[in-house]
């Protein structure tokens, strides 16, 4: 094979492992192909936060107090989480959340929610909450629309890196 080194047999014959580990006496084998997959799929994660947090805005329904904005988490088919800083206190499990989904200043769709579980992040001061969607309401159309858009961009979308912009081209 010329100056290509052959490591199929030392994977099969040792645990393929990170570079942070070390087997004593062992030089450990690294699976870069792993890792960068890794590393795409944490980059995609990190992007799609940022749409969640940044692009779209949404807000909770609190009767008797008006809307309070909460960050979204995460959203898939099936429901929704968003975390709620814990100095506004947090919803309790089965309760009935009314969201609001801000795609500009002034509009938004609604979607009805059920808390189904809380976790509380002490050392980032936050609550996020899980909740399922409310099958039957009004908006169930959009919201799955809405929600196969979110996964397709996010499937596809980059982080620019600083990439040298072109400000002016000679001719």
């Amino acid at each position: 094979m010329g100056n290509v080194l052959d490591l199929t047999e030392r994977l099969k014959s040792h645990a393929t492992v990170g570079p942070q580990s070390v087997s004593a006496g062992v030089s450990p084998v690294v699976d870069l192909a792993q890792m960068r997959s890794q590393m795409i799929t944490e980059d995609r994660r990190q992007v799609k936060r940022t749409i969640l947090t940044e692009f779209i805005s949404v807000h909770a329904v609190v009767p008797g107090h008006g809307v309070l904005r909460v960050a979204l988490y995460d959203i898939t088919e099936a429901g929704l989480s968003f975390d709620l800083e814990q100095t506004r206190g947090h919803y309790n499990i089965g309760e009935t959340i009314e969201l609001r989904v801000y795609l500009n200043h002034q509009t938004y769709f609604k979607i009805s929610t059920e808390v189904a579980h809380i976790t509380e992040f002490a050392d980032e001061g936050i609550v996020r909450h899980g909740c399922e969607f409310i099958a039957g309401s009004i908006n169930d159309d959009a919201l799955g629309h809405f929600v196969k858009f979110l996964e397709n961009v996010t499937a596809s979308l980059r982080r620019d890196g600083g990439d040298v912009l072109v400000t002016k081209i000679n001719s």
